[in-house]
């Protein structure tokens, strides 16, 4: 089950430089729109899983420059209820998948800042 104060869920999100940026032009306030291969956001419950992605996916790859990141931000719980939570393999992989034309109004149900927790950084092979 999510962390919850009864009215906000932390949520962990595993991201790369460039969706980083772009995060950081928004004030560290939102998500990016999703590009036309994106059609679902994948925000994870639990920063174990998010750091698992960050570091195997994000950080091996050389189309982030082999460096991941993991960013911690807080979603209301009221919006978030109209959404399962998905596990997509192990019992920490749990995920929300909130469709891209959502997003805008995600971004909304933001409480307070998104922040980078954790970085991964991996050398070419």
């Amino acid at each position: 089950m999510p962390k919850s104060d009864r009215q906000t869920i932390t949520l962990f999100r595993p991201t790369g430089p460039k969706e980083l940026a772009l995060i950081k032009q928004s004030g560290d306030r939102e998500f990016p729109p999703r590009l036309p291969e994106q059609p679902i956001f994948y925000p994870v419950l639990n920063e174990e899983y998010a750091a698992q992605i960050a570091r195997n996916w994000n950080a091996a790859s050389i189309d982030t420059g082999y460096i991941g990141y993991v960013t911690r931000f807080q979603v209301r719980a009221e919006f978030l209820s109209r959404y399962s939570v998905k596990t997509v393999g192990g019992s920490i992989h749990q995920e929300y998948w909130i469709p891209a034309e959502d997003l805008p109004e995600f971004n909304c149900n933001i409480v307070g800042l998104i922040e980078v927790i954790s970085e991964f950084r991996q050398s070419p092979t």
